[in-house]
């Protein structure tokens, strides 16, 4: 692995940090800054949603001010923020300084992963290209697993702050490297003003909505109920068995390194349209059952055990996704339609602790409700491929 590569690696390892490792501080964020569950849920909503919103105008910028000038501006806004949350608490009304730093960070995020997929598809020679996709794939679920770990293990060690210090640290060693290794250029495709990617933004919209509609939907729920149900797992912890710091952290790593597993096998299945219906209804129906196993037993032991399965399922769905959305669009259309569907993942995510801090004092009815998401999931997918049967032929061989 080059240099380059392993510095532009980086960016998605540092998107993943800025959520999944506040996961099992909150609780201690919680406490020290005396919120409620629904105040400490905006620690993780506040970095989401404007990342949502600019997720979909990255390519634009990227074309018009080139790729490098972007992502070093988008880690600097990372760092920012950092510092910004890392040193809220020594000031007055700390929960609203935290905030501002999570925005911040929010805003920084939304130019890494996409930069970094759109770098790769200007500078990577086609026959590297998947080999250097799949590092990136390798960076965030590696970043899934190690960030609640490490999160927990630097709330442990000194106080949660420490944890905003270890993506600072992370950010600047990607910064550095793209800024020495990274030449600057522009993707070559012709320049639009923002009138015109708006008009062709809702152009697409318009023309694949029915196509694209349930495809969003699905990887937005997905997202929703991983986060969502992560949240509740970090204060079920603390509650029923006040657990902290290292062992915590482990307790997330079996559900997101089985959905890192099944994601990385998944994508190497993805080869024509039958792997994609077939893999898609495994991981709903693996979805469903296991959440309906948790309605029969939610003890903590059961209940990690049915998640760590659940998330395994999740980890054939949301490949699946993204290769449906990538191959059944148009070049031209293609930018516009992942920038929304990054959006539609982000809301998903910030939706999550939000919604699910409002059902954690009834598990039960907290299962039901994931349930019948994942049961919707399979209505749209079904309702997918109706649509696709009547308009056009699915994925091309």
């Amino acid at each position: 692995m080059s240099k380059p590569l392993f510095y532009i690696s980086l960016l998605p390892f540092i998107m993943v940090l800025g959520n999944s490792m506040m996961i099992p501080i909150l609780p201690d964020m919680q406490s020290e800054l005396h919120l409620t569950e629904k105040e400490s849920g905006y620690i993780l909503s506040f970095f989401s949603f404007p990342a949502a919103i600019i997720i979909p105008f990255i390519g634009f910028l990227s074309d018009r001010f080139g790729r490098k000038i972007l992502i070093l501006l988008s880690l600097f806004f990372v760092i920012g923020g950092s510092v910004l949350c890392a040193v809220s608490i020594w000031f007055p009304h700390p929960f609203i300084w935290l905030l501002i730093g999570r925005v911040i960070q929010g805003i920084g995020a939304a130019g890494t992963t996409p930069l970094a997929m759109a770098i790769i598809g200007d500078a990577v020679d086609r026959t590297r290209q998947g080999e250097a996709f799949g590092l990136l794939e390798v960076f965030n679920g590696v970043g899934k697993v190690v960030a609640p770990i490490v999160g927990a293990t630097a709330a442990a060690i000194y106080n949660w702050n420490l944890a905003f210090v270890f993506v600072i640290i992370v950010t600047v060693l990607s910064l550095v490297g793209i800024f020495k290794t990274i030449p600057n250029k522009k993707s070559g495709n012709q320049v639009n003003s923002i009138r015109n990617y708006l008009q062709d933004l809702i152009y697409v919209l318009k023309s694949k909505w029915l196509e694209i509609f349930p495809l969003f939907y699905m990887g937005a729920v997905g997202l929703f109920l991983l986060f969502g149900i992560l949240f509740y797992l970090s204060y079920y912890i603390e509650m029923t068995y006040h657990i902290d710091g290292f062992f915590k952290g482990t307790a997330f790593m079996f559900p997101l390194a089985a959905m890192t597993i099944v994601s990385y096998w998944t994508g190497k299945q993805l080869k024509n349209s039958g792997n994609f219906q077939s893999l898609t209804l495994i991981g709903i129906s693996v979805m469903m059952v296991s959440f309906a196993g948790m309605e029969w037993n939610h003890s903590f032991h059961f209940f990690l055990f049915f998640l760590t399965i659940a998330f395994a399922g999740l980890g054939f769905i949301l490949p699946c996704m993204n290769t449906a959305i990538t191959s059944q669009v148009s070049d031209g259309e293609r930018g516009f339609i992942v920038g929304l569907y990054g959006t539609a993942r982000f809301i998903g995510v910030a939706l999550g602790p939000t919604i699910f801090s409002i059902w954690i004092d009834d598990v039960g009815y907290m299962i039901r409700i994931v349930f019948i998401l994942s049961f919707s999931m399979l209505l749209a997918f079904i309702f997918h491929q109706l649509i696709m049967k009547e308009t056009q032929p699915y994925l091309q061989k």
